[in-house]
């Protein structure tokens, strides 16, 4: 069953941070490219007292569905979720995937309402930031006001990119340019650039990319013999990165 969160109460799923959380801003490995970057410790502890955690997400749960109130940004801090937006004859449009450190949920600022759904792929962990405390907050630090807009950029930056996507005329184009997507947030994250684990399912990716199941199938295929990557169901190892880039049409 799905489970709206954005809509609990300091009693459900999300509630005011306390002591009992082992995890805080300060400590979480994520901090460096979330929204804490470049706070001081007094800074820190003032967003601490805006943000909410609570139980994680179990896979296919609701983080928020489009056309609820918008009342918070949401940073993963472990799984992975994606949006979409259902189309007008019902069909389900995936409009991007969410890693770790990554924020979500700035569709809903425009109009006061989100524009797509949010669905976890795995189990995911997620800090809820309400953003009318947040808004108040960023007006008296700099900092976090600046970072704020930086990640509000890149999210214009990936929807930039899926355009590029849909663009390109090959789908082992499309497919090659997803993947450096993941590598460059990996890396971002201090992880793996040439190693990692999709999290998303073929149908998803292929909805993603405009692109039906057996057409990624045969792309991931064509990769492998090639030599340019290493495929293990969803397990990902990029062998030769300046041929990915080449498949992908995007200069070395």
């Amino acid at each position: 069953m799905s489970v709206h969160l954005q809509n609990a109460s300091e009693t459900g799923p999300f509630r005011a941070c306390n002591h009992e959380y082992k995890v805080s801003c300060e400590t979480c490995r994520l901090s460096r490219i979330c929204l804490p970057l470049a706070l001081d410790s007094g800074d820190l502890d003032q967003l601490e007292t805006i943000i909410q955690r609570g139980r994680p997400l179990q896979k296919n749960e609701l983080l928020y569905h489009e056309g609820t109130p918008f009342q918070s940004l949401y940073a993963v801090r472990s799984g992975a979720l994606k949006g979409y937006r259902t189309t007008p004859d019902g069909r389900e449009q995936v409009t991007g995937f969410y890693l770790p450190g990554e924020i979500l949920g700035m569709d809903g600022i425009s109009e006061n309402a989100h524009a797509s759904s949010a669905r976890a792929l795995e189990t995911a962990a997620v800090c809820a930031v309400p953003f009318d405390s947040l808004e108040k907050l960023s007006a008296t630090m700099p900092g976090l006001q600046r970072h704020l807009f930086q990640l509000m950029s890149r999210e214009i930056t990936e929807d930039q990119l899926l355009i590029t996507l849909l663009s390109k005329n090959t789908a082992d184009e499309r497919v090659a340019t997803l993947l450096l997507s993941i590598s460059r947030r990996n890396a971002r994250r201090q992880l793996s650039a040439s190693q990692f684990r999709l999290p998303m399912s073929r149908v998803d990716i292929g909805n993603y990319l405009g692109l039906t199941v057996e057409t990624i199938s045969r792309v991931f295929s064509r990769l492998q013999k090639s030599g340019v990557l290493s495929v293990d169901n969803k397990e990902i190892e990029i062998l030769d990165q300046e041929a990915l880039q080449q498949a992908a049409n995007i200069a070395a």
